[in-house]
């Protein structure tokens, strides 16, 4: 299991109400999701610092 909860798939005989939303306002939970981990992968960029100080075990 990878940790993430897919609620983009809506069986319509199962969650007709969320079905519906998800008709009506697009998928939000997978759009948040997907936000979220760009989000992430930016942040991961933007801090890294290896190539500015040699690794611990160099110093």
């Amino acid at each position: 299991m990878d940790g993430h909860f897919d609620v983009s798939f809506a069986d319509k005989t199962e969650a007709p109400i969320y079905a519906g939303l998800v008709e009506e306002q697009g998928d939000v939970p997978a759009e948040v999701r997907r936000v979220a981990e760009e989000t992430l992968r930016e942040v991961d960029r933007a801090l890294d610092f290896s190539a500015v100080r040699p690794p611990a075990t160099l110093r």
